[in-house]
């Protein structure tokens, strides 16, 4: 995903959280961070990935959505799909076509998924951020190990000597978004 001013993202010094929210109201925040200060880390809250972006530059601009083929309307993406002929073949004889039939089959996919991407995705960005801001802390790996386990309340257990923003912010990272 793009890094765009609207991308929810959060700053953290010495442990400490010292801004959240949409790149637009953080920048001003880490602009206006004392020099004789170490830089306080950005993190990009949906991937856990750490940004590196200068404050003192321009922020990347929101571009307006582009009009491009589907049905905008309805929430409807064209996109390209490549597949074998048998492929194209079996969908073309399926109820409603190629679209709808692959419309049903991603539906039951996420269907019979029961969260185990969120769950995964949730965990890995958890791991970037800890990776970042506590990959020195007492117990990290337990931390982790419980992380991976999907273990709420060991880890919940093993932030409890951290900075509490740090464990705080781990936690909702650990969360899986609802799809």
């Amino acid at each position: 995903m793009a890094l765009t001013l609207s991308t929810r993202c959060s700053a953290f010094a010495d442990g400490r959280s010292v801004a959240q929210g949409v790149l637009a109201d953080v920048l001003p925040v880490l602009a206006a961070w004392p020099a004789d200060q170490a830089a306080p880390l950005l993190f990009d809250d949906a991937s856990g990935e750490q940004l590196d972006v200068d404050p003192r530059q321009p922020p990347p601009a929101d571009l307006p959505p582009s009009r491009g083929r589907g049905r905008p309307k309805l929430g409807v993406t064209a996109r390209e799909v490549t597949l074998l002929p048998r492929q194209w073949d079996w969908l073309a004889r399926q109820r409603g076509g190629a679209s709808a039939a692959l419309r049903r089959l991603v539906d039951e996919a996420r269907r019979q998924d029961a969260g185990r991407a969120a769950r995964r995705a949730a965990q890995e960005r958890c791991y970037r951020f800890l990776t970042a801001v506590a990959g020195d802390l007492p117990g990290y790996e337990e931390v982790i190990r419980a992380l991976f386990a999907g273990d709420t309340a060991t880890m919940a257990a093993r932030l409890a000597g951290w900075p509490a923003d740090v464990a705080d912010h781990a936690l909702a990272l650990a969360t899986p978004d609802p799809d």
